[in-house]
C-alpha cells in the first residue's frame, strides 16, 4: 500500500472538519453581522462574540476529530485548532496583501483556537 493510500482517508477527514468549521464560523459570523445591524452592538460586544465564534468553532473541530481518533483526543484536537487558525491566517495575508505583526492579539488568538480544539478533543 503506497503513503498517499495510507493517508488520503486522514487527510480527507481533516479538510472535511476543516470545511465544515468554516462553514459553521460564515454562519455564525453572519448571525453576529444580523445582530449588529439589527441591536446596534457596542464594539466589545462584537469583539467578544468573535472570539466566541473562534473558540465554539474550533472547539467542534477538535471534538470531531477527538471522536475519530479515539486516542490522544487532546493533541489532535489541539491540532485541528492551530490548523483551524493557521488557514485564518493565511485567509488574512492573502486578503490584506501584507503580512501582520506579532502582537497580543494574535497570540492570543492563536492560543484560544488551539486551547478551543484541545478542549474539544479532551471532552469527545
Amino acid at each position: 500500500m503506497s503513503v498517499t493510500k495510507k493517508y488520503m482517508p486522514q487527510i480527507l477527514f481533516t479538510l472535511k472538519c476543516l470545511l465544515f468549521s468554516y462553514i459553521l464560523t460564515g454562519g455564525l459570523l453572519l448571525l453576529l453581522a444580523f445582530l449588529l445591524y439589527r441591536l446596534h452592538l457596542s464594539e466589545k460586544v462584537v469583539n467578544v462574540c468573535m472570539i466566541l465564534i473562534y473558540i465554539a468553532t474550533s472547539f467542534f473541530a477538535g471534538f470531531i476529530t477527538g471522536k475519530k481518533k479515539g486516542k490522544r483526543k487532546f493533541f489532535w484536537g489541539a491540532a485541528m485548532g492551530a490548523l483551524y487558525f493557521a488557514v485564518l491566517f493565511m485567509v488574512s495575508v492573502i486578503v490584506n496583501r501584507s503580512f501582520p505583526q506579532l502582537s497580543s492579539d494574535f497570540i492570543t488568538t492563536i492560543l484560544l483556537c488551539t486551547g478551543g480544539g484541545m478542549l474539544g478533543g479532551m471532552l469527545s
